[in-house]
C-alpha cells in the first residue's frame, strides 16, 4: 500500500514547528498576500525562506497558497511574488485562478502547480483540463463523494495526484465561493476575509409583520441553518486510500497551535495503524484522539451522499472543547519540568501530556514553584514560567492540557 501523504496547515511558523514535531510529511502556508486565509500571521519573505529551508532539512514538503482570485492591481503584483517562489523553491503551488496558472508557468516554471479546492473539480473533464495546463495535483472540491474521486483518480491515472481534505471546518457555499461575508460585513470570503456568518444565529421576519420572528426549527435561541458540522473521516481512512486519495489534507490555517499538534498526531497515529495491518485496529480511539482539540460536530461531509440535515448545526453553532491547554514545555531536568502557562490550573489537578513521542499520558500536579524559586497554589497568569514535578522527561514539542469543566 502506498501511504498517502499527510498534509497539515501552519499558520506562522510556531503552528509549522508543531506540524513538523507531530508528523506532517507536507505542510501548507501562504504568503502576506495572495493567499485565503487573511485573518492568519501568514509569513513574510524571511520567514517563507526559512519555512522552505526547514521542511526540507527535515525531508518534508512545503506547499504555497497562491489561491485567491487576483485584482488587476494584484495581478501586476503577482510576477515578483512568482518570481520569489522559483528562487526559493517550494514543492508546490496552490492556485485557483487560471491567470495565476498562467502566470506561474512563466515566472516559476520549477515550482509544481496544485490546482486549488477553491477550483472546484468535480469531475474527470475539468481534472483533465487542468492536467493538461500543467497541473500535478488536484485538490478535488469537498463536495466530491468517494464514487467521483475513484472516477477522477481512473481517469488521471498517474498524471497527476489526487489531494482531498479529510479533517476541519467546512463550508456552507458550493467550494468556498460566498458572497455572504462580504455583503453583510463588508469582508470578502474569496479575498481571505471571510467573518463566517454561517455561523451566526438567525431567524425569519416576514415583511408585513414588523418585530415577530419565526425560528425555523425549535429552537428558541434562533437556527443555524448556515452553519455546517465539521469534517472528521479519521474512522474512514481506509475508504479515502481505495478510492485514490494521494494526500489527506487538514484544514485550519487559523487555528492554534495546539489544533495542529492534536490533529496531526491523530491522523499519523492512524495512518501507520492502517498501513502496517491493513485497517484500523482501535478506530474508536483514533476518532477519541482527533476528538480533544476544539470543534464543531464532526460529520463525513459529501463522501458517502449528498450533505443533508445531519451535516448542520441546526441546533447550536458553538464549538466542543474538551480539553484546555494549560502550558508548553520550556525544559525538563532533574525530575522536574519548566511550563510557559497557557491557561489556569492548580496544584492537584490531574493533567495529560501531549507529546510527539509515544502515548499520551497523565500525571498530578503535586506542587508549583515560581521560576524565582516561591511555592504557589495555582498558576493564573498568562505566560508565567514555572517548575511542577514530574518523573518522566519531556520535550520542548510536548503540551500539557486537562479536561474541560
Amino acid at each position: 500500500m502506498k501511504k498517502p501523504e499527510l498534509l497539515a496547515p501552519a499558520g506562522d511558523m510556531m503552528r509549522l514547528r508543531y506540524a513538523l514535531a507531530y508528523g506532517a510529511d507536507a505542510i501548507y502556508v501562504a504568503y502576506r498576500s495572495f493567499g485565503m486565509r487573511a485573518a492568519c500571521a501568514n509569513f513574510d519573505e524571511e520567514q517563507l525562506r526559512q519555512a522552505v529551508a526547514l521542511c526540507h532539512s527535515q525531508n518534508v514538503k512545503l506547499y504555497v497558497t497562491v489561491n485567491t482570485y487576483p485584482t488587476v492591481e494584484e495581478m501586476n503584483k503577482l510576477p515578483k511574488f512568482l518570481t520569489l517562489l522559483e528562487e526559493i523553491r517550494p514543492d508546490g503551488m496552490i492556485i485557483a485562478d487560471i491567470g495565476v496558472m498562467t502566470l506561474a508557468g512563466q515566472y516559476a516554471p520549477s515550482v509544481p502547480i496544485h490546482v486549488s479546492t477553491q477550483a472546484n473539480i468535480t469531475n474527470p473533464v475539468t481534472a483533465l483540463t487542468y492536467v493538461k495546463m500543467g497541473a500535478t495535483r488536484l485538490v478535488l472540491a469537498r463536495e466530491c463523494s468517494l464514487e467521483d474521486i475513484r472516477q477522477i483518480k481512473a481517469a488521471v491515472g498517474n498524471q497527476a495526484e489526487i489531494e482531498c481534505f479529510v479533517h476541519g471546518a467546512m463550508c456552507m457555499s458550493v467550494s468556498g465561493r460566498c458572497h455572504l461575508s462580504a455583503f453583510l460585513t463588508g469582508r470578502d470570503a474569496n479575498r481571505g476575509a471571510c467573518a463566517q456568518p454561517c455561523r451566526w444565529e438567525y431567524t425569519i421576519v416576514e415583511k408585513m409583520r414588523e418585530g415577530q420572528y419565526f425560528p425555523v426549527v425549535q429552537d428558541d435561541r434562533g437556527t443555524y441553518i448556515f452553519n455546517s458540522k465539521d469534517m472528521c473521516m479519521i474512522e474512514h481512512i481506509g475508504d479515502l486510500i481505495e478510492a485514490g486519495v494521494d494526500s489527506f489534507k487538514i484544514e485550519g490555517r487559523m487555528k492554534t497551535f495546539y489544533y495542529v499538534a492534536t490533529t496531526v498526531k491523530a491522523y499519523r497515529e492512524a495512518i501507520d495503524e492502517y498501513a502496517a495491518n491493513g485497517k484500523l485496529l482501535a478506530p474508536e480511539y483514533h476518532l477519541t484522539q482527533a476528538g480533544k482539540a476544539s470543534h464543531r460536530d464532526f460529520s463525513t461531509g459529501f463522501y458517502y451522499a449528498p450533505m443533508d440535515e445531519n451535516g448542520f448545526n441546526t441546533q447550536n453553532g458553538g464549538y466542543i472543547r474538551p480539553y484546555d491547554v494549560v502550558a508548553t514545555v520550556e525544559k525538563w531536568e532533574d525530575g522536574r519540568v519548566l511550563i510557559c502557562q497557557k491557561n489556569k490550573f492548580a496544584v492537584g489537578d490531574e493533567l495529560e501530556v501531549l507529546s510527539p513521542c509515544g502515548k499520551d499520558f497523565t500525571f498530578t500536579v503535586q506542587s508549583l514553584t515560581t521560576a524565582e524559586g516561591e511555592a504557589v497554589a495555582d498558576a493564573p497568569h498568562s505566560q508565567q514560567l514555572l517548575w511542577i514535578p514530574c518523573e518522566k522527561e519531556l520535550g520542548t514539542m510536548d503540551v500539557l492540557r486537562k479536561k474541560s469543566n
